[in-house]
């Protein structure tokens, strides 16, 4: 009987589970096999049994060696028979282009759903994810030696120049340009068209590659243009090479040369100076002897750095502490007319002048009384300046005086000499 009243009460519990549906996501991945270059297409479709109040987060499908492109109206509204009712839904479609061969890996991916509830039209979220997607780029047999691989419906190399048709003077330019057309791939997958040219004589200055993309009904195609200019500098004659690029033809399954041809040009003047080589020997010595004096005075910083440091500290110590540092403290809080430090920095200057105390000296507390004065009875501005100047020239002379005096005090004889008595043998 218990059991019984145990079965009919997980029943009641599971039917609302049981009546509410939640969305669906389909991963279709038509092929698993492609040529660097060319397309896998995937879709993901995500399914409701209401409708969607918000268009799904998709993923990115970023991944090493792998490009991803949406086409043209690559999402799109569908709906399926799900249960004998029909469920809405979107699909999202994305071309993945391997770049090389081997073998892809792509981890579960997660689309973000937002859904109404089939109840009561709440909106609900949910996050659905994929298996992993596992796909392969081949390379066509016959084509290992391909370097770097390039497949394609059609590739076309074009060349143009800008100068150099009648022998060039130092200072004058040539351009070249080369442009790849490519059809039925990206023009990402295009390598770099010009070699690296060095011609002694003549400075060389390459461009940055410009690389245009383009699709038509889902058929990529573009071009990348390659410039360089030519400057010369030293006469004679200076040849530029042929550029090619072997490509695998989609249509034909043949591998295919695209060409343009090379050029002359010729610079009329004196040889460019040869360069001075470069004495790698002497250069080696000269670094060993920077990295053994880098060593030594390491070595001289470890051994001697921290008695050197503590002499320098207490010699800072001691012109901190003397007579000199406090009244340069004291002239400088007078030329900032500080009037709120002055008192201290005297206390100061006086605690460290030897002989008698400066601020007795008649002439600066006459200066003081005065700089009282002006700021408390209201003798205005002008007036408070000249007394600062005053001031500061009776520092002055309170320092000459008091250091006279020390002199002076210096010089006087004891003043209980001691008697001499010469006594008579």
């Amino acid at each position: 009987m218990n059991y019984l009243w145990s079965m009919l009460i997980l029943l009641l519990v599971a039917l609302p589970a049981m009546g509410q549906q939640t969305p669906v996501l389909k991963t279709e991945l038509e092929q698993t096999d492609a040529i660097p270059g060319t397309p896998l297409s995937l879709r993901l479709t995500v399914l409701v049994p209401t409708y969607l109040p918000s268009p799904p987060e998709w993923p990115g499908l970023e991944a090493p060696n792998l490009m991803v492109r949406l086409p043209e109206r690559s999402t799109n509204p569908t709906s399926e028979r799900v249960d004998g009712d029909t469920w809405a839904g979107i699909t999202r479609h994305y071309r993945l282009y391997p770049m090389v061969a081997g073998d892809f890996v792509l981890p579960p991916q997660t689309v973000r759903v937002t859904y109404a509830d089939s109840e009561n039209g709440d909106r609900r979220q949910v996050d659905l994810s994929t298996d992993p997607l596992r796909f392969r780029g081949v390379v066509p047999a016959g084509t290992q030696s391909l370097d770097p691989f390039l497949a394609a419906e059609s590739l076309e190399l074009e060349q143009s120049r800008e100068g150099g048709d009648d022998p060039m003077k130092p200072g004058d330019s040539l351009s070249w340009t080369v442009v790849a057309k490519v059809t039925g791939t990206s023009p990402m997958f295009l390598p770099s068209l010009l070699p690296e040219l060095e011609f002694p004589g003549v400075a060389v200055y390459p461009d940055e590659p410009v690389v245009s993309e383009t699709s038509d009904r889902g058929t990529m195609a573009g071009t990348r243009t390659e410039s360089v200019t030519f400057v010369a500098q030293g006469g004679g004659e200076y040849d530029v090479p042929s550029v090619s690029l072997d490509w695998y033809n989609l249509t034909t399954g043949n591998v295919e040369t695209a060409s343009v041809e090379g050029f002359a040009f010729d610079v009329d003047g004196p040889p460019a100076p040869a360069r001075a080589e470069v004495n790698w020997r002497s250069v080696v010595v000269v670094a060993m002897l920077l990295l053994l004096c880098l060593l030594a005075g390491f070595w001289i910083v470890r051994r001697w750095g921290g008695a050197v440091r503590h002499r320098w500290e207490t010699a800072r110590a001691r012109r901190r502490d003397s007579e000199t540092h406090a009244y340069r403290d004291v002239k400088k809080t007078i030329a900032r007319r500080d009037n709120a430090r002055l008192y201290a920095a005297l206390d100061v200057w006086a605690a460290r002048t030897p002989g008698h105390d400066p601020r007795h000296n008649p002439e600066l507390r006459k200066a003081l009384l005065k700089l009282g004065e002006a700021r408390y009875g209201g003798r205005g501005e002008a007036n408070t300046d000249r007394v600062w100047r005053d001031l500061e020239r009776a520092v002055a002379g309170a320092r000459i005086a008091g250091r006279k005096e020390a002199s002076a005090k210096q010089a006087l004889p004891p003043l209980n000499p001691q008697s001499h008595i010469d006594t008579a043998p």
